[in-house]
């Protein structure tokens, strides 16, 4: 809803994966698996067909095996699948990055082995950052690398990881150092061959997906499997987080439009007081609101993923979009839940389930009040974390 510029290519490009994502996302995600979770064989398969519109094989360039999408299409496309389900676009948002951190860190021998599977869906990739006492400080992580000979062993342990169960490999960030900034390390670790022991976590929503506990005890992992060079794990993680908080911009846009798109088709529908309740002008004052809210937030997700493509810096128009949207998905999201009445807290209609899902969003990449806080120190100078 709201009118979306695109060029041909890429609203043939949006139109063809609405299609798909109508006959084959839609009925899985929302009705047979809304509330559980999906088997690894049943996600694999819908991601690798989503490859072929350009997810996840988008993030990568050409020279490298991948699809090449320039940023703006490869947000529009994430958009549609966020919108029909947040659970099918976490490891679509994950398996991207990792992709492109295969593709910008990994010594060829890797990118040959794995990137590959991630470019056609075959493989999943977990990154492992935050841990029980980390969140967004990554100067704090305690997992350690110690040096043996040509390996590493590996101890510690993650939290909240996406794609967790699911993952063939994890690219885990260590401390290699005793230099908060400069002595931490990537490193990959392969499923079988570094074992690593995964439980699940529930939560309030978004658990179709894996979000998952990782714990390492005494992982011995070549040192041919460090990605990039030793001690460069933290500007290369600061590097990932401005895009990907694109990314997550983008999922509670489409959440907020999936709540509105909802909303709208519902108003249409509900007869009250003898007219459809859209007639009502504190119902069309909601819509009116919900709807520039989620406009608004499109135009800062846009605005930063063109900036990435064109090589601008965007750390603070990136936050500011992540913060927008995704605040902008809760509200919306229970503005749609109270323009349905008490039919919205049923489990008959999605917007009980949008809600749940916006209740989540703001806190991946970093919550709000550390996008905040990244937004007050560039425009001050002055680092207030």
């Amino acid at each position: 809803m709201g009118h979306v510029i695109r060029t041909e290519e890429q609203q043939a490009a949006v139109d063809g994966l609405r299609r798909f994502l109508a006959a084959e996302a839609e009925p899985m995600f929302n009705k047979e698996y809304r509330e559980k979770f999906v088997p690894r064989e049943q996600m694999g398969a819908i991601v690798r067909k989503l490859t072929e519109f350009g997810l996840i094989s988008g993030a990568v360039p050409e020279s490298h095996g991948g699809m090449g999408l320039d940023w703006l299409t490869l947000i529009m496309l994430f958009e549609e699948v966020a919108a029909t389900s947040i659970d099918l676009s976490v490891p679509v948002l994950i398996n991207s990055f990792g992709a492109q951190m295969l593709q910008r860190l990994a010594p060829e021998p890797l990118q040959k082995r794995y990137l590959p599977g991630l470019l056609n869906g075959e493989l999943f990739c977990s990154a492992g950052i935050s841990e029980p006492d980390v969140g967004s400080n990554v100067l704090e992580i305690k997992t350690t690398a110690r040096r043996d000979g040509d390996h590493y062993i590996i101890n510690g342990e993650k939290t909240w990881i996406s794609n967790g169960s699911y993952s063939d490999f994890l690219i885990c960030t260590c401390r290699t150092g005793d230099d908060p900034r400069r002595g931490l390390t990537h490193f990959l670790l392969d499923r079988k061959e570094h074992p690593y022991e995964v439980r699940n976590i529930p939560k309030i929503a978004w658990n179709s997906q894996s979000t998952a506990q990782i714990f390492l005890t005494d992982v011995r992992v070549p040192a041919s499997n460090m990605l990039g060079r030793e001690g460069e794990a933290l500007k290369n993680t600061l590097v990932m987080f401005e895009r990907s908080r694109v990314f997550v911009a983008a999922q509670g846009l489409g959440i907020g439009r999936r709540a509105l798109e909802e909303a709208v088709t519902y108003a249409k529908d509900r007869r009250q007081h003898g007219k459809v309740i859209a007639g009502h002008q504190l119902i069309a004052a909601m819509l009116a609101e919900m709807a520039t809210n989620v406009d608004a937030a499109r135009l800062l997700t846009y605005r930063a993923a063109s900036m990435i493509e064109a090589g601008i810096p965007a750390e603070m128009e990136a936050a500011m979009a992540k913060y927008f949207a995704c605040e902008a998905a809760v509200t919306v999201a229970r503005q749609a839940v109270q323009i349905h009445g008490g039919n919205g807290v049923t489990r008959e209609f999605l917007v009980e389930k949008l809600a749940r899902d916006a209740i989540v969003v703001p806190i991946p990449e970093g919550t709000t009040q550390i996008q905040q806080l990244i937004i007050g120190r560039a425009l001050t100078g002055v680092n207030a974390f």
